[in-house]
């Protein structure tokens, strides 16, 4: 099963998936930005956006298929998918495995608040500031999206605090949680 957590920039996934894993051990996270990172590093992105390329889409399915072929474990995905459209292309070459998907809505202003507030490169004060306006520009983009999502998707209130998404989340996967001491 692969475990989908979408929402705008700045709406809890990693914070609600980390959580997840620690209460749900038996699972693996896997992060596809970091496919994303190492395209950057091997071609150029024209428009920017490395979910932009149909490679880095690809990638990804094939990566959580042979993760869950590999480990059989249970995926927990944090990432922001704002075009419908690849989400759906990375569901149809995942085959038949169940892709669970829930999106952390969150108003607005506390997404600004949020990107705000964190510190994405402290080496780089200039290109923290660019990452920030850059997250922040996305928001409308990410939330208008919403109305496009797959079929079943799990609507949360992002603006719960994380043990409720949590235990919110598992109920909806029939999960008890387990926690790792």
């Amino acid at each position: 099963m692969i475990v989908w957590v979408n929402g705008a920039f700045g709406s809890g996934k990693t914070t609600l998936v980390r959580e997840l894993h620690r209460q749900w051990p038996a699972t693996l996270v896997f992060d596809p930005e970091q496919v994303g990172y190492v395209l950057r590093e091997i071609v150029d992105v024209p428009t920017g956006n490395f979910q932009d390329l149909p490679l880095w889409r690809r990638q990804v399915a094939a990566m959580a298929v042979g993760l869950l072929e590999e480990y059989h474990r249970p995926l927990l995905v944090p990432m922001t998918l704002v075009e419908a459209a690849y989400l759906d292309e990375i569901i149809a070459a995942v085959g038949g495995i169940t892709v669970r998907h829930f999106y952390l809505d969150v108003p607005r202003d506390v997404l600004v608040q949020r990107i705000e507030s964190r510190t994405m490169t402290p080496d780089d004060p200039g290109r923290d500031a660019d990452v920030r306006a850059w997250c922040v520009a996305q928001i409308e983009r990410c939330r208008a999206t919403t109305d496009r999502l797959p079929t079943g998707t799990v609507f949360l209130d992002g603006r719960q605090r994380v043990p409720e998404l949590t235990a919110t989340v598992l109920e909806h996967l029939g999960r008890a949680p387990s926690v790792r001491r």
